[in-house]
């Protein structure tokens, strides 16, 4: 029986994660099975496969061939895993692979065969059901490591040009900017003459960055971070962030820095502050503690969250067309991912690979072959 990987929260506090036998699905009406050949390991993914567990305490058990993983979920954190306690849910949001099987419906029948990048969750499994419009079908020089990556982070890099125009900003500013998806986007603006200020942790992310042609990149671990940003932002008048930290004081210094901008060539005080709109959104959480906002940049601002979905449902199917369609034609360039690693099903349950990739740093992404080895 194929296999997929599923992890459960226990009302004992414990995180349970198997590789499970499963049925070989069966395609409906207008389904396709993908046999997945290629998935990555995202932050996303992490937070369902591990949830709120205390990963210190891991401990990998089972056989070479079927490892486990048990660790202790916090008796504080339990509140916030309530939803989930004791369900085996599947984890994976986007893979790629071959068709080979289709329901009777035209649109399933004509991806038979096909290699074509999915989503809907469940990937890390030899295979998956899905429907039709779910998958990407991508030309046949382009391999399922490539295609793997295909959705999460091109269509956030995407959706986040896509929001700064809707909400009427001109520029944007992107954190943790070194990133897989930090470079698409950034490739994305040098293409569409959108100016962009990359902020990331570390000298050489900075150079990484610059080599790929970025114009702006502040180092937030520098003494002059907040007046190299403040001064970025007067250069490209950026008034619109995403975040993927989180946690800690950035997100308030980006509103400060906007502010200091906007203020910079002021006509007159207003003790309310600049009448410039500033926003900040937060769509990650790598920095997991509070988040730390001094208010001093005024009274028009605003903080909040932003994901990809209901930014795609908020667009509507045209648009969603036009994003999906650039990922397909670009695959090899703009939206090429690169990984430090690639493992089986029962690889990514090794301590080793673990250590790894649950830092969720900058420049250490794992790929995932489910059928590798199995």
């Amino acid at each position: 029986m194929p296999l997929q990987l599923q992890s459960t929260i226990t009302s004992q506090s414990k995180l349970e994660i198997v590789l499970a036998d499963v049925p070989m699905p069966e395609p409906k009406d207008n389904e396709v099975v993908v046999r997945i050949d290629a998935s990555p390991i995202n932050p996303s993914d992490l937070g369902l496969l591990f949830g709120a567990a205390d990963m210190s305490t891991a401990q990998i058990g089972g056989s070479a061939d079927s490892p486990t993983l048990t660790a202790d979920v916090p008796t504080g954190l339990m509140k916030s895993m309530a939803g989930r306690l004791d369900q085996n849910l599947p984890v994976g949001n986007e893979g790629a692979g071959v068709v080979v099987a289709a329901g009777p419906s035209e649109a399933a029948q004509a991806l038979m065969g096909k290699n074509v990048a999915v989503i809907g969750g469940a990937m890390y499994a030899q295979y998956r059901a899905v429907r039709a419009d779910q998958c990407l079908v991508y030309p046949g020089d382009v391999t399922a490591a490539e295609g793997a990556s295909w959705f999460v982070n091109p269509m956030t890099a995407q959706g986040m040009v896509e929001t700064m125009r809707m909400e009427g900003h001109t520029a944007l500013i992107h954190t943790a900017a070194a990133s897989n998806l930090g470079q698409m986007l950034q490739k994305i603006c040098l293409a569409d003459g959108v100016d962009l200020v990359n902020i990331v942790r570390k000298p050489e992310q900075a150079a990484l960055l610059k080599g790929i042609g970025a114009a702006h990149v502040c180092d937030s671990s520098s003494d002059t971070f907040m007046d190299d940003l403040t001064e970025a932002l007067i250069a490209t008048n950026a008034t619109i962030a995403f975040d993927a930290i989180g946690g800690g004081k950035l997100p308030g210094q980006i509103l400060t820095c906007m502010e200091a901008a906007a203020n910079r060539n002021a006509a007159e005080y207003s003790r309310y502050g600049s009448t410039v709109h500033k926003q900040v959104y937060i769509y990650g959480g790598l920095d997991v503690s509070p988040t730390i906002i001094n208010r001093n940049f005024g009274l028009i601002w605003g903080i909040g969250g932003w994901l990809l979905t209901p930014f795609l449902q908020k667009a509507g199917r045209e648009v969603v067309a036009r994003l999906r369609q650039r990922v397909a034609s670009e695959i090899k360039t703009t939206f090429a991912s690169t990984y430090t690693n690639q493992v089986s099903l029962t690889g990514m349950l090794s301590a080793e690979a673990i250590a790894i990739y649950n830092k969720r740093a900058t420049g250490e992404k794992f790929l995932i072959n489910p059928n590798e080895g199995l």
